[in-house]
């Protein structure tokens, strides 16, 4: 009972009625057991002794049953789990377009120990600490020692819960927590994301969906995403040899379905494993295909020769004066590779001439120019579920200088994503389609607009095919694929200076080129960061040496998965054995 006072608890007022009558109960079996004494009936004092010792034991169980009760419902035990731990929401399985699951939840535990039930410590700590090599000594005599009920440690799984158990500890118990999963690990961490371990959504999928997620779970069911583990797995493969070979600080990887806008992979490198969040390097966790905007250089001539033709201010049978640098009111832009000739609509696009590019951008002027900007979905963050997609950067005075910059990539600066979603509608007939990062069915309304003509997008398709027999994109040719692409190699600027040897390279490719509008058709764009020269390169580290070359391996690795068949009577490009073309010099 002093207990109780003490913890701020009184008795219910029949208690005490209760415990006088048991007193009342016992002292009268006593005088029983007197008078049959005697009476000298031994019988009857033995029957009324086992009445007895029943009767004390009835009242003691009845008494310990509603002492228990009035402490679990009236006042819970201090270090008990009422108002501490949050019940986690349930979420619904991530699966990918072939129902293989990229997010789940599974079965972990959480260990708690009551220090009050533990018969010898030292035996304890040395048992915890051989079961979980990793535990915190400090965290583990610290609930040794606290005088209740705490958890130790949550999250743990099947294995380490039975090491755990086949100590036969006392004191130490297991509840069990839902708990989210990542089989891909770091193979998907920027597209399928994470959750907390209360079931929020906090990046990638999970978070994009993080509703529907937690609906689908209460009806039974999973959730399905656009992406193809395989191709994401062909596609971290040949990043991460990226990154070996060319050593960028960062580089990025996508994959598209032109006609619907499905990302089938993306990965951003570094990366990180969402099963183990609180260890990732804050650094890792940015997810630079949707929350980094670059300057990508030549890869955006492309939006400038789609305009030029489709507003018909040029055609495949102009040229433009490349013969000597053009003059924009003391800017002097030049070619890397110049020809000092007049060059064909055709060899501006396959040299990547920046003289070339700036005239027809001039000739088209900047009001057409940002129209066809703005149709292309560049002027805002790329339309896709991701919270992860960041506003480009682009110009407010559009000056000739401005404009000449533009039409090479220079003085504007977009995501991935937003290149990629683009670079679709140069590839499927004319089109914008929204990416997205969840599975269509041929039955969904998906809101498109027209930014070319149909015959526009096939004459780009048949450049951009150009471009990797005879271009600076040969190096991503793969036999019988019929790959097509633009490089781009763009100096980075730091404070308003573009820095001599640091540079962003890309490669945006197309596949199969050929097919009428409609036709499956993919993307597949590789972006590297500061990348150095490799063996092989000749101290070059552009666009063609590197980015293309990786977008071309991967083609080769996901053509099968894509159903794309090689067709043997299709022409290649020669490999060079020395850079015949490079592109972007300083401007």
């Amino acid at each position: 009972m002093m207990h109780d006072e003490a913890a701020g608890y009184s008795p219910p007022p029949r208690l005490g009625q209760i415990l006088a009558g048991l007193v009342e109960l016992i002292w009268k079996i006593e005088h029983a057991f007197e008078r049959a004494r005697l009476r000298n009936r031994p019988v009857d004092s033995t029957r009324l002794r086992i009445f007895g010792v029943l009767t004390l034991f009835a009242f003691g169980f009845a008494f310990l049953a509603f002492r228990a009760g009035v402490a679990a419902l009236v006042h819970p035990q201090e270090g008990g789990l009422a108002g501490v731990i949050e019940p986690a929401l349930q979420r619904a399985d991530l699966v990918d377009r072939n129902g293989a699951p990229v997010a789940l939840d599974v079965p972990h535990y959480g260990v708690y120990i009551d220090s009050r039930e533990i018969w010898d410590v030292k035996e304890a700590r040395r048992g915890l600490l051989e079961a979980l090599p990793g535990l915190a000594r400090d965290r583990l005599d610290q609930v040794l020692t606290s005088g209740k009920r705490e958890l130790l440690l949550n999250g743990l799984d099947e294995e380490a819960r039975d090491r755990i158990h086949d100590l036969g500890l006392p004191g130490v118990g297991f509840e069990e927590e839902p708990r989210r999963s990542y089989p891909l690990g770091a193979d998907a961490a920027h597209l399928v994301g994470f959750a907390d371990p209360q079931g929020k959504g906090l990046a990638g999928a999970e978070k994009a969906f993080d509703t529907p997620v937690r609906d689908a779970a209460a009806g039974g069911g999973a959730m399905t995403l656009s992406m193809d583990l395989r191709v994401q797995g062909a596609l971290v493969s040949e990043l991460r040899n990226a990154m070996s070979v060319y050593g960028p600080r960062a580089a990025v990887g996508l994959v598209t379905n032109v006609n619907t806008g499905e990302v089938l992979a993306l990965a951003s490198l570094p990366d990180f494993d969402p099963n183990r969040v609180a260890d990732a390097d804050p650094a890792a966790l940015t997810n630079h295909a949707g929350a980094s905007v670059y300057e990508v250089g030549s890869t955006f001539k492309t939006f400038t020769f789609a305009m030029a033709l489709d507003s018909h201010t040029a055609s495949m049978a102009s040229y433009y004066d490349a013969t000597h640098p053009l003059n924009l009111g003391g800017r002097i832009i030049h070619d890397h590779d110049p020809k000092n000739r007049p060059l064909s609509f055709e060899e501006i696009y396959l040299y990547s001439s920046n003289i070339g590019a700036s005239r027809i951008a001039l000739q088209a002027g900047a009001d057409r120019m940002k129209s066809y900007l703005k149709n292309f979905g560049l002027f805002e963050p790329a339309k896709i579920e991701l919270a992860e997609s960041a506003r480009p950067l682009a110009p407010r005075d559009w000056t000739d200088n401005v404009l000449a910059s533009v039409s090479f990539g220079q003085n504007i600066s977009v995501t991935p994503l937003a290149l990629a979603q683009a670079y679709g509608a140069v590839a499927n007939g004319g089109q914008l389609v929204p990416l997205t990062i969840r599975k269509r069915t041929p039955g969904d309304a998906v809101e498109t607009h027209r930014v070319i003509s149909s015959e526009t997008s096939q004459a780009m398709l048949a450049l951009l095919r150009k471009n990797v027999l005879s271009g600076t994109g040969s190096k991503a040719d793969m036999a019988g694929l019929r790959v097509g692409g633009k490089t781009g190699s763009a100096q980075k600027a730091d404070h308003g200076h573009y820095l001599d040897n640091t540079r962003i390279t890309n490669f945006a490719a197309v596949f199969p080129t050929d097919g009428p509008v409609g036709s499956p058709r993919y993307l597949v764009l590789i972006l590297l960061d500061e990348p150095r020269a490799a063996p092989g390169t000749f101290g070059l580290a552009t666009a063609g040496w590197n980015a293309a070359p990786t977008a071309g391996r991967v083609i080769d690795r996901i053509a099968p998965f894509l159903d794309v068949k090689r067709v043997k009577s299709a022409v290649t490009a020669t490999a060079a054995k020395a850079p015949a073309i490079e592109e972007d010099a300083p401007q």
